[in-house]
């Protein structure tokens, strides 16, 4: 719990304008033509006028695949934008800021911190203020105890004399403090989680987190809908990568 309020000390000391001051400016969709006009074309035809609007996934979760790719990759420049779209979609701002958090784990920390940089304006001009977002240190959901042992169980067996520092962390900040967050529902946050490692290619943890995905609720169509998302923005390699993982989780689930 501990490591967790640091990681907010953290953020809290950077949130300040020196580390913004270099916030470079998405380029205009103007700008996109003066340079590669296909690409504007491309955008507008088939990412705006058809990805966003397919009914496999909806607009409030398309946005979240969206932000976690652009947070695991530190591509930041058109998170503003996406953050944006993500509020005007649903998302609350709450659930912003608890997928930076989130991510910061998954993702690495100086990319949570950049997502800050990037989101921080939006909040301002919205009106978004601390008192609405999640407390550091808020009341847990509750822990299914039987199922975090046998977790903790293998991967201790496993890894243990591996790395004790790593299982040890895993079990305390990750899964007995930071999934029990109550601001971000789980689904959602095997949402971000799964949509990460697609776009980083970290499919060796792909199989776990997409179970738990569907666990908490992702359906197989919204799995499949996730890569067909990433593909747009994390490229064709990375959700192809993926396919396989997918497709044997899918099989092995229960009918």
């Amino acid at each position: 719990m501990k490591s967790l309020l640091s990681a907010f000390a953290v953020l809290a000391l950077f949130f300040t304008p020196a580390v913004y001051a270099q916030q470079p400016t998405p380029p205009s969709p103007d700008d996109v033509r003066k340079v590669a006009p296909a690409l504007e074309a491309y955008r507008q035809a088939r990412l705006f006028d058809d990805l966003w609007k397919r009914p496999e996934l909806s607009a409030r979760d398309r946005s979240l695949v969206t932000i976690a790719a652009l947070i695991a990759r530190n591509q930041t420049i058109e998170l503003p934008f996406y953050v944006e779209r993500a509020l005007d979609s649903g998302v609350k701002p709450a659930e912003i800021s608890e997928a930076i958090v989130h991510l910061n784990f998954y993702a690495g920390s100086s990319n949570a911190m950049a997502a800050v940089a990037a989101a921080k304006d939006v909040f301002a001009r919205r009106g978004i203020t601390p008192a609405q977002l999640p407390a550091a240190a808020p009341p847990k959901l509750p822990l299914d105890e039987k199922g975090e042992a046998d977790r903790a169980q293998r991967v201790g067996q496993q890894f243990g004399a591996v790395s004790p520092g790593l299982v040890h962390y895993t079990t305390d900040i990750l899964f007995r403090d930071l999934w029990l967050r109550p601001d971000f529902a789980p689904r959602d946050r095997s949402l971000v989680t799964v949509s990460a490692l697609v776009a980083n290619g970290q499919v060796g943890q792909i199989p776990y987190h997409l179970g738990r995905a569907m666990d908490n609720g992702l359906t197989q169509s919204q799995a499949g809908e996730v890569l067909t998302q990433l593909a747009f923005y994390a490229g064709w390699p990375a959700s192809f990568s993926a396919i396989p993982v997918f497709k044997d989780v899918f099989e092995k689930r229960p009918k």
